[in-house]
């Protein structure tokens, strides 16, 4: 537990942080910064919402959020970084594979319709459009099943999250319970 502890961003970083420093004594309340089952589960669960469903301000959601839930303010801001620089293409790419097989639309750019061309025939790809309008038509496109793929990453990840924090963090203590058990048996049974 001391391992996380020390690779946690402390109350001073966050309350010294210039997007954080809005919250301002909300960040004081010890709730937000005492290791309990809940707090950390929660924590975790909030910043993996939020950490797959916005590209952006990742850290203010998510900070706010635990604030306003009472859970773990500086698990919740770390676990945004499930999605980073490096996990950010896989985890679009999947959340739109995704959407679109639940959106049950085909993998393909939307049709080219008759008169879409609005550049001369130099600026025209094969199909007739400009570079920059088939683009634009591929973001569209793109655009319902990435975000019903990042809602539902998002609300699945966040609960599973929580319920697996849950669940270690009992077997950690029936572990625990365990082993005291066993050494108070040893040492009646040497008496």
């Amino acid at each position: 537990m001391s391992r996380w502890r020390s690779r946690l961003p402390t109350r001073e970083s966050l309350a010294h942080n210039r997007w954080l420093r809005w919250l301002g004594p909300a960040l004081h309340h010890p709730r937000l910064w005492h290791m309990s089952r809940r707090g950390i589960a929660m924590g975790m669960a909030i910043g993996v919402f939020f950490g797959f469903l916005i590209p952006i301000a990742q850290i203010p959601f998510s900070a706010a959020a635990a604030v306003a839930l009472r859970a773990n303010v500086p698990m919740a801001v770390a676990s945004t970084l499930v999605t980073n620089p490096f996990t950010f293409g896989p985890v679009y790419y999947a959340a739109w594979k995704v959407g679109s097989f639940l959106l049950a639309e085909e993998n393909t750019p939307p049709p080219v319709l008759p008169g879409d061309v609005t550049a001369g025939p130099a600026a025209a790809t094969p199909n007739g459009l400009p570079w920059w309008q088939r683009a634009w038509n591929g973001v569209q496109a793109a655009g319902k099943p990435l975000v019903l793929g990042l809602v539902l990453f998002a609300c699945t990840f966040g609960a599973l999250s929580y319920v697996l924090v849950t669940l270690l963090w009992r077997a950690k203590v029936l572990l625990a319970r365990r082993r005291r058990r066993r050494a108070a048996a040893r040492r009646s049974s040497e008496r």
